[in-house]
């Protein structure tokens, strides 16, 4: 199964929005609340990509809502980008967990699980035709660079792409909210700040 067979032949970023609260196009759906679509403007220069979404957003239905989009709130506004004018959104639309008691703990997203619900981001980022795009975290970076991408060796570099014309991989912010270290936690959001700044000078020169 794949969401291919879900996405409308025609319309926009709402439309696509609106059917994916019915896509079945892997077995995620049943145990989610809800899809988690892309949100942001169809104009937006820049589109930020995600793994999936967290408990918070499941439960709400927008995407970077919880403590990492707090984290990432945080950064943008460090590197001066207005998060209405960029679009934010993840590569699984649907929130993968294991229950513990009344905790519900994120599981990363398999291959099969990606590839399946991939079409959606395609389609987002065909409908945006974005200047700049930035994945968060390795596993959107292995889903739109290459299994072989290594995030450790790439992180903050341009990269080459057919995504848009500036594209740059960077680490998902919820890795500063499991950080305990206070120290670490500030040089990794003043290095996520620097990352996304990157980005937005580069695609202000472009």
């Amino acid at each position: 199964m794949s969401a291919a067979e879900f996405i409308p032949e025609r319309g926009g970023l709402t439309a696509m929005r609106e059917a994916s609260a019915h896509c079945r196009g892997c077995h995620l759906y049943g145990p989610a609340t809800q899809t988690v679509f892309g949100e942001g403007p169809r104009s937006a220069r820049i589109v930020l990509v995600g793994e999936m979404a967290g408990d918070r957003e499941d439960r709400e239905g927008r995407p970077f809502v919880g403590p990492a989009g707090r984290e990432l709130d945080r950064a943008l506004e460090a590197a001066g980008i207005d998060r209405a004018q960029v679009y934010v959104t993840n590569v699984v639309k649907h929130f993968k967990f294991e229950e513990r008691g009344k905790r519900r703990i994120h599981q990363t997203p398999r291959k099969g699980e990606i590839d399946a619900c991939m079409p959606w981001l395609d389609t987002e980022i065909k409908l945006i035709r974005p200047s700049g795009l930035v994945t968060l975290g390795a596993t959107a970076a292995k889903a739109l660079l290459g299994s072989g991408f290594r995030l450790t060796h790439h992180r903050g570099e341009l990269i080459e792409s057919a995504l848009a014309p500036v594209v740059a991989a960077t680490i998902h912010p919820s890795a500063i909210v499991r950080d305990r270290d206070e120290a670490s936690r500030n040089r990794e959001r003043a290095a996520l700040a620097d990352d996304l700044r990157l980005v937005a000078y580069a695609v202000e020169a472009a």
